[in-house]
């Protein structure tokens, strides 16, 4: 039996504009949105939502998740990171492929969707792995059911490192269906750790970090990317941009849906820089490393002025027992979907973007970049993804409210003013003030090519 919800008198944003309205769903979809005070006459039943002084945005689409399913479900698993995912305002993600055993196969990343359809709240793709030797399986791939390929231009966690010249040339000359790169180059990487072992020994500080793997190291492997993108007129898409150099790389002189080559940049890269490793350690170390707040705020003005076209979280949760140790020894990636959104509008209201933008970079960049199918925007026909959020409610991130698998989150003490109160997926309420529907799946997402 379908369900018809009325979603009344909310603050919608929505494609550039912010404005008082209603929104009918029907079902899955969404069927009208109504501006001002007027509404419909609707002659079925149907269940009304209040959001007066509420903020109504399109579900966040974060392209760039680590759920850990199969193989390292200690750290995380898609049901528990979904679930997080919901309660933060994400209602479509795109997982990477360095799982065990790494989905670098047809047959692996297949059963990484039945997973997903088991067990996910929230709509989900996932990439399939490029590596020195798979090209082949690589064209086998479905473009209208895969959100692309994800290459490793630099190592991190799973080790998936693609270093050969030919297969980087064929890949790029050969392969039709969107490029995600993490670009670190190794050689500089591993030269500069041997620098730093020469004056510091094995147990080398946090703070070393970012210049381990610096933004030249960052620079010398996007560059590489950007000029076989460029060489062979495929479609690039470079995931966690950290450093101001690489913003020259990226134009935003042209359209989103004319580019070929875009980029991405994660929350973590524009909350946190290198003056924060003093307090919060190895909490904040990923890669690419946070760096300067030169860098951070080259990133924030590289958002405004679409040079930068996706903010997402590169979620990739440890446990904290692995998140111990030198710079070298600790592992890589932290926590983030519960908090993106929230930490988002938290950076609204410090004054470094728009809600317009916020909503713009997370929901609908990332819909018309990887052509997602009647997802990212609040549209008659879409499918409802939608978040309520309340703007004028304080709450801090503790331990009692994380989330996450692994427990713990980089923004514990921090206060955000702003919270999730109510989260839809295919206009399913999966999550309503703390109680979510467990019962609630969410959908393979659709392509359109």
């Amino acid at each position: 039996m379908k369900t018809i919800q009325l979603i009344r008198n909310a603050t919608i944003v929505n494609e550039g504009r912010t404005f008082i309205g209603s929104v009918l769903i029907d079902d899955e979809q969404i069927k009208a949105i109504f501006e001002g005070d007027k509404v419909p006459e609707i002659t079925e039943p149907f269940i009304e939502i209040d959001a007066t002084g509420l903020l109504l945005l399109p579900g966040v689409i974060d392209d760039q998740v680590h759920f850990r399913e199969p193989g390292l479900t200690h750290k995380g698993d898609i049901f528990t990171e979904s679930r997080a995912a919901v309660a933060g305002g994400i209602t479509s993600y795109m997982d990477m492929p360095n799982t065990r055993p790494q989905a670098t196969t047809v047959d692996v990343l297949e059963e990484k969707y039945d997973l997903a359809a088991e067990k996910s709240l929230a709509n989900y793709s996932f990439l399939m792995g490029v590596t020195n030797d798979n090209i082949d399986e690589l064209k086998k791939i479905d473009q209208r059911n895969v959100a692309g390929l994800k290459m490793f231009m630099g190592s991190s966690t799973g080790n998936m490192l693609v270093d050969n010249n030919e297969t980087l040339n064929r890949v790029f000359s050969e392969l039709k269906i969107l490029i995600v790169t993490h670009c670190e180059d190794e050689g500089i990487i591993q030269q500069n750790i041997q620098h730093y072992k020469s004056l510091l020994g094995e147990e080398i500080p946090i703070e070393y970090h970012p210049l381990i793997r610096s933004a030249e190291a960052c620079y010398k492997s996007s560059s590489y990317a950007v000029e076989l993108a460029t060489k062979y007129n495929s479609r690039l898409h470079v995931f966690h941009l950290s450093s101001a150099i690489e913003m020259s790389l990226f134009r935003s002189d042209i359209p989103l849906k004319e580019k070929r080559i875009t980029a991405e940049v994660c929350v973590h890269h524009l909350w946190f820089s290198d003056a924060d490793y003093a307090k919060y350690g190895n909490r904040i170390k990923w890669n690419p490393a946070i760096k300067a707040e030169s860098d951070r705020l080259a990133l924030i003005e590289a958002v405004n002025s679409n040079k930068i076209d996706v903010v997402a979280t590169d979620h990739a949760p440890h446990l904290l027992s692995e998140k111990e140790g030198s710079c070298l020894k600790a592992a890589s990636g932290g926590p983030l979907v519960q908090h993106s959104l929230v930490a988002m509008l938290q950076m609204v209201k410090n004054g470094n973007f728009t809600i317009e933008k916020v909503v713009e970079k997370m929901c609908h960049a990332p819909a018309d970049l990887f052509r997602i199918e009647k997802r990212g925007y609040i549209r008659p026909g879409y499918f409802a993804d939608l978040v309520l959020v309340d703007p004028n409610s304080s709450w801090t991130v503790n331990s009692e409210n994380i989330l996450y698998k692994c427990g713990w989150s980089p923004f514990e003490g921090t206060t955000f003013d702003n919270k999730i109160t109510k989260t839809w997926v295919n206009g399913q309420k999966v999550y309503d003030k703390g109680v979510f529907d467990e019962s609630v799946r969410g959908k393979r997402l659709v392509f359109e090519y």
